[in-house]
């Protein structure tokens, strides 16, 4: 059974996931993952110029702890660990594909 929302706790709710997602370089990190892929941290790294070392090993930190993104350290030299969406990140891609859509919506709807 859904939980019934009254305005406020809707809106509440809404800055809660809104936070979980805060920070410069979450949502390309999560675009990376999308349609199941697996990404090595040096992958990403390459594929998101101008992030630092630091910043990407936050962010991915920041999103491993909230459950979004699941980490897997196989133990040979040099480290490698790979990262990919955990179901409930990967159920999060109909929701930012929905926001995408919604916002191309105003440069097409005529101005009131």
């Amino acid at each position: 059974m859904r939980k019934l929302y009254t305005p406020a706790s809707a809106a509440v709710g809404v800055e809660d996931v809104f936070r979980l997602l805060e920070g410069r370089w979450k949502l390309i990190i999560l675009f990376h993952l999308f349609d199941g892929k697996v990404q090595r941290y040096s992958d990403l790294e390459k594929l998101i110029p101008g992030i630092s070392q630091k910043m990407l090993a936050q962010q991915l930190r920041q999103l491993e702890a909230d459950g979004i993104v699941s980490r897997k350290l196989y133990p040979q030299v040099p480290p490698k660990v790979e990262y990919r969406l955990t179901e409930w990140g990967q159920a999060l891609c109909p929701a930012l594909d929905a926001m995408l859509t919604w916002g191309e919506q105003r440069k097409v709807l005529p101005a009131a």
